[in-house]
This record gives C-alpha cells, sequence and structure tokens, in this order.
C-alpha cells in the first residue's frame, strides 16, 4: 500500500531533481535522512518497507504525533512507501519494475543481504 507523500497533500515546487526516482531501502538514520534531503530537492522518493510491520522505527517513541513515531516522521518526508519482501525473487522483480533512476539500499547494514544495486543496474 502506499502511503501519501507531503507533495500531494501541499502545493510543491519543482526542484533541481525533479523526474529522479529514487528507490530508498535504507533503514533507521543515516540513509532516510540522505534520501530525504534528496525529496526536499524534487526526487520522487519510494521506501521500501519490510511487510512485517515496516521501518522499525515507526515504533520508535515517545514522543508520537498522531500516533505515529516523531522519529519515523522526521527523517522520512517527501516519500512515498510500500512494502515489498526483499528476501524473495517476486520482490526483487518488483523492485526492478519501479524504473527507478537511483536504487539507494543498506549493503553495509545487510552484507549477506543478496541484493544487489547500483546505477549501471538501476533502470531509466
Amino acid at each position: 500500500m502506499l502511503s501519501e507523500s507531503s507533495c500531494e497533500k501541499q502545493q510543491c515546487t519543482e526542484g533541481p531533481l525533479t523526474g529522479i526516482r529514487i528507490l530508498d531501502l535504507t533503514r533507521i538514520l543515516a540513509g532516510p535522512f540522505c534520501t530525504m534531503l534528496l525529496g526536499d530537492l524534487g526526487a520522487e522518493i519510494i521506501k521500501i518497507e519490510n511487510p512485517d510491520g515496516g521501518d522499525e522505527t515507526r515504533n520508535w517513541g515517545p514522543p508520537f504525533i498522531n500516533g505515529e513515531s516523531a522519529y519515523f516522521l522526521s527523517v522520512n518526508r517527501n516519500k512515498k512507501s510500500i512494502a515489498i519482501d526483499i528476501k524473495t525473487a517476486q520482490g526483487r522483480d518488483l523492485i526492478k519494475k519501479k524504473k527507478a533512476s537511483v536504487i539507494k539500499d543498506f549493503v553495509l547494514s545487510y552484507p549477506k543481504m543478496k541484493f544487489h544495486s547500483s546505477l549501471d543496474t538501476a533502470q531509466k
């Protein structure tokens, strides 16, 4: 299920990265913060989350804002979210079909995850 992005809720202006789609497979802080900034610059960010509960930071708190983790909200603005199990072939195929300009992943966090991404494999 896709969640609404900030741009759908309010009038957004185009930025230097408008037209660029980034698949965000990051978690915790550094990666989500990076992709949030790219979204601030106009990129379309699609956050790929675990289907078994989503990003674990969704439940970190308090504080909570309207039932949502302030921590999660603070680094995930300007993003759409979708739950895909990237450990399965079907999940990896779904990611390939998203036709991203860039895939930002978490290879350092999960070195044994056999999901490789690079600018060379991203579809335009």
